[in-house]
């Protein structure tokens, strides 16, 4: 799985999370929209209330993911549907004990905000080789770079960016335009990685900012209807029409955005541009045979004919062949 590189400029993961709520078929239908409305990966949680959250210290907590958990089967099933759509199946395992039965249909791991400064979960999704996706929401730059040494130490393969992706996030649902910081993306392409963004904001524009200022990955949270759902992250999640809009303004972004090689673009060549826009050296009044060419007796003019402008200063000292008219293209062969 190439993590910096989408079908419409940034590899684009539909997070399904939670907004599943627990009903496998309500996962199935959200699985089928995203695919439908073009993301390049499909992304699952894959946890068990148990071994995620302490029943004696958060039991309200706990019985929110039990009730939203999905089994084994279920969620083999899923992966084995988005690979058949010729899309990548992206995991956020928050069970150890996952990564042995959910591996085969894994196309690349993601951890989460929350496991950013867990080491056995950083150290286990390392071992397993596939590509690394990190979000970095609550944490500092020394805890980032912590992580990346963890990773890094456990598995020397995730030097290299197409294998580890960082992700710019703000873990808050939803956030303010304010709180995205998006410029904290600049400071990741330092650290050898592919740079991405993991959006909770309302509405696609982050996503849209992030992609022109280089973003390579876009994740966002992905429902099948906002209105009428309790579930918070209903409110912040694309939905199908969302997710094509997207697209169309990435589409948009890719080609405003060009290559980075400065060169004429064909439609200047192709337009005359080159010569109408630009000047030539021109006698600025009749020049009789045998006077020297000066900035008194030339000017540079539009169009580009005869000889450069650019050459303007080769030109002057030299003495006329012939007699030249004021504003009369000039050849080198008039020149002596």
């Amino acid at each position: 799985m190439d993590l910096s590189n989408g079908s419409h400029g940034p590899l684009l993961i539909a997070e399904i999370g939670g907004n599943h709520e627990g009903n496998f078929d309500t996962a199935v239908r959200l699985v089928d929209l995203a695919i439908e409305a073009g993301a390049d990966a499909v992304k699952f949680q894959v946890y068990f209330g148990d071994t995620l959250v302490s029943v004696r210290e958060s039991p309200d907590r706990n019985a929110h993911f039990r009730r939203f958990e999905l089994t084994p089967n279920q969620h083999l099933a899923l992966a084995e549907r988005v690979l058949s759509a010729g899309r990548s199946c992206v995991v956020s395992v928050w069970d150890l004990g996952a990564f042995g039965w959910i591996d085969p249909v894994v196309s690349a791991y993601k951890v989460g905000s929350g496991d950013l400064t867990a080491p056995p979960l950083l150290r286990a999704a390392a071992a397993t080789g596939r590509p690394l996706i990190l979000s970095t929401g609550l944490s500092d730059m020394a805890e980032v770079e912590e992580a990346l040494d963890c990773i890094r130490s456990r598995n020397p393969s995730y030097r290299s960016p197409s294998m580890l992706a960082l992700l710019q996030c703000t873990s808050m649902y939803p956030i303010e335009l304010s709180d995205a910081n998006l410029s904290v993306m600049q400071v990741f392409s330092a650290l050898n990685v592919t740079v991405g963004y993991s959006d909770h904001t309302i509405g696609w524009r982050a996503l849209e900012v992030a992609a022109a200022m280089g973003a390579q990955l876009l994740e966002f949270h992905f429902t099948d209807r906002k209105e009428g759902r309790s579930f918070r992250d209903h409110q912040l999640s694309l939905d199908n029409n969302d997710l094509k809009n997207l697209i169309r303004a990435l589409d948009e972004i890719r080609l405003l955005k060009g290559t980075a090689q400065k060169t004429p673009q064909p439609i200047e060549i192709e337009s005359g541009h080159l010569d109408s826009f630009r000047r030539a050296v021109y006698p600025s009044r009749t020049v009789e045979v045998g006077e020297v060419l000066t900035e008194r007796n030339l000017c540079v003019l539009r169009p580009n004919h005869g000889i450069d402008a650019r050459e303007y200063d080769q030109v002057l000292g030299h003495r006329a062949r012939r007699r030249l008219l004021r504003y009369e293209r000039l050849d080198w062969q008039d020149l002596e």
